[in-house]
């Protein structure tokens, strides 16, 4: 996030820690050195551009990245003492803060201590409205010390911001202005403008922490502690950032899960609205895996630990919305650009204002400088700034809360803008738990038929695919496991993406793959490709084994398609998006699933295939493409946006842009809704911010309104774009028929 507000940083805060607990990490390794802190007061992405550009500028620090959504200062440097002490003191000179330990304060303690400026100046100007229509002079004097009050902090934090590297901030322009005004005599009015600044802010900060809100709720979601229970059953109360992969961790009914784990307690409930959307509650299995985050609802739960700290599933979501800062939309990226010579242009203009009516049209010099501080106020971009980032940020909340990740605002941005969505079809578009209905066996003389060839045929390939994730082979093992045939150890295991799966049994050559892979081996045999084509036709998918590069039989299995996939692929189809299925399974399967859920169909695809007939489709529009294996990575690589189901392999959700993390294809439609409405509130907000600047210069050009109306215009706007951006985070769903504008 390279100073998104560089050159017009807007809305510092005076506001200091609550009491909260610090997150501080430092690690050292190779003499660098890492630290992190949760910083307080950030209004807008300008703060936090502030506060990169100054803790950039310290001795030993070689890097330095805050992320706005979630408050955090993330710091890289030399490994040496004094580095913290510096960091922290640069910050407070700025005016944020850390959170930490502090004693918890009572509610007017904590009033007292966010708004005694406010209040102080606020009862200076009562006093000298009260004294000054019996004693003019005095009055005066009081809003002129009332200005020198107010301005003191704002000047100090302008002076320190343009010491760091943001020159042209808000309390620059403010400082400017009230000063100007006090030469001029406007005593009133400058005070009056420090006092709705100073109250500004802190409506800003109400608003950014509104916009965060879903952020936060993630981040709170995992409990500090956990009870881990050791090899004689003792159980401990120990932090949850020591639990290590192995652990038995133990959770109360009403408590949520610290890290994910895999159960090992029969029967549990799990309350997973906060991460996945669903509001009924999910029972699990023993081996299953489930989420941190995750709420016991109705009994005492063992869980082994299989998550890394740091890594678990609300981690990852956290870091993907922090990383999301870096992958702006296009539309952020150009505002960005843009405030960076706005603000300066605007000071030039501003002088023009003051010098050249007085110089060249004989105006009054005194009317024309008031126009041109009020213009210096109008200059700062603050509502522009934050149009964008609000927005998004609020869009990410809401689909990570609903069970959706997006990487970054320019995903966000393209997702709107599909005019085609490509499926995967196992796992995706069906169950992904296709079963074995049919087992056909034919050249014999290659293995031990006795007993029965058929679970002879089964036993061999459920050997080489034993250690497989895919789908099939799942489904193959699990059949030789209900049919209690004891499988015998496989050596040399080779898998190839969309062909299949080869190794040694007992001392043979065994292949399992798809009919076109081993076409050679089925045209050997008579009546061989009649049966093939018999099972397919009932919407079958075959693997095809040999042993020894002779064919020793089929295995037919069917996966059914997914009860939500009709109505996913009909809401996608009333938005105007058109849905086509690509899969590496044979044409007759593959009809047979498309014709159930309305859609066009590619069949007989390898990977490389289904990545040409994304680039084919590119060229009537953005495709997006959503799949769950590793033979779906290159295609989710190639489409404008990647979509990967949360239980997909790792490289497909490394790969993808988004991921659906309950893996249910009912909620693309209305992620692409959430996209569009996203951008909708964007142009709203581009709109509101640079519309009431251009109708508040005119009036101000033509003496209309003066100093505070303008601060209102500036304040106003940020609270009014902010509070629009808001409106994201309110609804669970937006309409899924939002037509894409143009």
């Amino acid at each position: 996030m390279k100073s998104s507000c560089a050159a017009s940083s807007c809305c510092g805060n005076n506001t200091h820690s609550e009491a909260s607990t610090i997150e501080s990490q430092t690690s050292s390794v190779s003499g660098s050195m890492q630290l992190s802190w949760i910083i307080t007061g950030m209004d807008c992405p300008g703060c936090a551009a502030k506060i990169e550009n100054a803790v950039k500028g310290l001795n030993g620090v070689t890097q330095a990245r805050v992320t706005f959504a979630t408050e955090r200062l993330l710091v890289e440097g030399e490994n040496r003492v004094g580095i913290s002490d510096d960091i922290l003191k640069t910050l407070k000179e700025l005016g944020f803060s850390v959170k930490d330990d502090a004693a918890s304060e009572t509610a007017a303690d904590s009033i007292l201590k966010k708004y005694w400026r406010i209040m102080s100046l606020a009862t200076f100007m009562l006093v000298a409205v009260l004294i000054q229509g019996t004693f003019p002079v005095a009055g005066n004097v009081f809003f002129y010390l009332a200005t020198l009050w107010g301005l003191y902090p704002i000047a100090t934090k302008a002076w320190q911001l343009t010491r760091s590297g943001s020159p042209f901030s808000i309390e620059t322009l403010m400082s400017i202005a009230a000063i100007g005004a006090l030469f001029l005599g406007e005593t009133v009015e400058a005070a009056m403008v420090l006092l709705l600044f100073m109250i500004g802010e802190h409506l800003e900060a109400f608003a950014a922490g509104r916009a965060r809100q879903g952020v936060q709720k993630l981040m709170a979601l995992t409990p500090e502690t956990a009870y881990r229970i050791d090899r004689d059953g003792h159980k401990t109360e120990v932090s949850a950032h020591t639990l290590t992969p192995g652990d038995i961790i133990e959770i109360l009914p009403g408590s949520r899960l610290p890290v994910d784990g895999e159960l090992l307690t029969p029967n549990v409930s799990f309350d997973e609205s906060a991460l996945t959307g669903e509001s009924v509650p999910v029972e699990h299995n023993p081996g299953e895996s489930v989420m941190a985050g995750s709420l016991s609802v109705d009994r005492v739960a063992r869980l082994r630990v299989i998550s890394k700290p740091g890594e678990s599933a609300v981690d990852r979501i956290i870091r993907l919305i922090e990383e999301a800062e870096e992958r702006k939309a296009p539309v952020e990226r150009f505002i960005d650009a843009f405030s960076r010579w706005y603000t300066p242009l605007m000071m030039f203009l501003a002088a023009l204002v003051a010098i050249v009516p007085p110089l060249v049209f004989a105006g009054s010099w005194v009317e024309w400088i008031y126009k041109a501080l009020a213009l210096l106020l109008i200059a700062c971009p603050c509502a522009l700034v934050i149009s964008t980032p609000a927005a998004v940020t609020s869009a990410l909340a809401r689909a990570s809360r609903n069970g959706a990740l997006v990487k970054g605002g320019a995903a966000l941005e393209l997702l709107g803008s599909v005019t085609t969505v490509a499926f995967d079809k196992t796992g995706t578009l069906t169950e992904g738990k296709p079963a074995v209905t049919h087992i056909a066996s034919f050249d014999r003389s290659t293995f031990n038929p006795e007993p029965n060839p058929e679970q002879e045929l089964l036993r061999l390939a459920a050997a080489v695919e034993s250690g497989s994730t895919h789908p099939l082979a799942k489904a193959i093992v699990a059949r030789a496991d209900e049919m209690n045939i004891k499988l015998p150890p496989a050596a040399d295991i080779v898998a190839k993406a969309g062909l299949g799966v080869q190794g040694q049994v007992e001392g043979k050559a065994v292949v399992v793959g798809s009919p076109r892979h081993l076409q050679d081996s089925i045209d050997l045999i008579t009546g061989a490709q009649q049966k093939l084509e018999q099972l397919e036709e009932q919407g079958n998918t075959i693997a095809v084994v040999t042993v020894e590069g002779h064919l020793v039989g089929f295995i037919a299995l069917r996966d059914e398609p997914k009860a939500e996939a009709p109505n996913a692929i009909a809401a996608l189809k009333a938005m105007g998006i058109n849905s086509i299925m690509l899969t590496g399974d044979n044409p007759r399967a593959a009809k047979a699933v498309a014709s159930q859920l309305g859609m066009e169909y590619r069949a007989d695809l390898l990977p490389g295939d289904k990545s040409a007939e994304i680039e084919s489709l590119r060229k009537q529009g953005r495709v997006a493409m959503i799949g769950d294996g590793i033979n779906d990575a290159p295609a989710l690589k190639t489409a404008d946006i990647g979509i990967a189901m949360g239980s997909g392999a790792d490289i497909a959700l490394e790969t993808a842009d988004c991921a659906l993390t309950h893996n249910r294809v009912a909620e693309l439609a209305d992620l692409i809704g959430l996209s569009r409405a996203t951008m909708s509130i964007i142009r709203q907000n581009i709109f509101l911010a640079v519309g009431s600047k251009a109708f508040f210069l005119v009036t101000t050009l033509l003496g209309i309104t003066g100093l505070w109306v303008a601060v209102l215009a500036d304040t106003g706007a940020t609270a009014l774009v902010t509070a629009n951006a808001l409106r994201l985070l309110r609804n669970k769903k937006v309409s899924t028929f939002m037509k894409y504008p143009g």
